[in-house]
């Protein structure tokens, strides 16, 4: 049975992938602190994801974050030793559906607020973490604790196609409540 509680954080450190163990506030599980919740909120919105596509499209940004998670949370003298890294194939993955999506919602060019409909807020709400998130890999990169630069690319393109998947399921949603409604 997997234990929950292990009790080695007890002291406010934290085990990376091997035998360094750093601040629990450390830029490190800071920036994979703010993944993780990208990653939650990204759950939270394919919860709520009807449609079998949608799911799917969350569902492979979970598994990336997922990948990214422990390519942050290995570090450098462990970094050669690891298979699991975000790829070029990664960001090309997003860049593919960014285009997709844009080819079918219009998105304007005026300020959005967030809370059209539950699945568009939630997935609002990851892109901001994702940001958040970007920002602390981007600082673990300049400062050369990352070394790997698809990982700051693929953070930078999520929010993008979170933002246009926002639109699109908010459109969605709404054409199938006046559909309903009529």
């Amino acid at each position: 049975m997997a234990r929950v509680t292990t009790g080695t954080g007890d002291e406010g450190y934290t085990d990376l992938l091997g035998a360094v163990r750093v601040p629990k506030y450390h830029r490190r599980p800071e920036a994979l602190g703010a993944v993780d919740e990208a990653t939650s909120a990204l759950g939270l919105a394919r919860a709520h994801a009807a449609d079998a596509e949608v799911n799917g499209w969350i569902k492979a940004m979970q598994n990336d974050l997922y990948v990214l998670m422990a390519e942050l949370a290995t570090p450098p003298e462990n970094y050669a030793k690891v298979d699991f890294k975000i790829g070029a194939k990664d960001v090309g993955r997003l860049d593919a559906l960014s285009e997709e999506l844009k080819g079918r919602v219009e998105i304007g060019n005026k300020f959005i607020i967030p809370g059209d409909t539950v699945l568009g807020a939630s997935l609002d709400l990851a892109r901001s973490i994702a940001r958040r998130a970007e920002r602390q890999v981007a600082r673990l990169y300049h400062e050369g604790d990352v070394t790997n630069p698809e990982a700051l690319r693929y953070l930078n393109r999520l929010s993008d196609v979170l933002f246009i998947l926002a639109r699109y399921v908010d459109r969605e949603e709404a054409g199938h409540e006046s559909t309903r409604a009529g």
